[in-house]
């Protein structure tokens, strides 16, 4: 099973799930704060947790995702709530997911390791001042049935970052859940 891009595999999980929606990422809610008012990019967003939240917060948001399923069930939750989202379905494995994508003020990445290539195209895709929010299973995890090596959120996956953005708050944290990371970066 490939976890980090396996379509056939989130369709099965996201159609098994109950009709109810888990709540927002922590570090998302703690940190919405730093957030520059506009739009948002919810990339990997699965059914769409972080998407309502962003929505409840005045953002106006694009959601992508690569499983069918989920992008149905977030559609779902946002039309009971009377909010309008943009959804698309994306191969986030692909080395130009994000091309013809646009630009926004902000970029979600939860629980996902976005490519090398794409996070190096990730300037063209969020303004100045924008934020791009990073956070999911980190770099000190083993390997396990559910999590490859290749799935974890690295340091050195940055690097191309450092001339346009700015890291203005680190986090990591172990819990029950396994090793976390949040990266919070500001374009310059």
């Amino acid at each position: 099973m490939e976890y980090m891009g396996d379509e056939k595999y989130w369709n099965s999980r996201f159609e098994e799930r109950e009709n109810t929606l888990a709540g927002p990422e922590e570090d998302l809610v703690e940190n919405i704060q730093f957030f520059k008012k506009g739009s948002t990019l919810d990339i990997a967003c699965g059914d769409g947790r972080n998407t309502l939240f962003l929505l409840q917060n005045n953002f106006k948001v694009t959601s992508i995702d690569f499983s069918t399923k989920a992008l149905e069930r977030l559609e779902k939750f946002v039309t009971e709530k009377s909010y309008e989202v943009k959804t698309g379905q994306v191969d986030l494995s692909a080395p130009n997911a994000l091309k013809g994508i646009g630009v926004f003020d902000n970029i979600v990445v939860n629980h996902y390791r976005l490519s090398r290539e794409n996070l190096d195209t990730i300037k063209d895709h969020i303004s100045d001042q924008g934020v791009l929010f990073v956070s999911g299973h980190g770099h000190k995890n083993k390997p396990n049935e559910r999590f490859r090596a290749e799935d974890f959120i690295q340091d050195t996956d940055f690097d191309g970052l450092k001339d346009s953005f700015e890291l203005i708050k680190y986090k990591e944290e172990e819990n029950q859940r396994g090793f976390l990371v949040t990266y919070i970066f500001q374009k310059k």
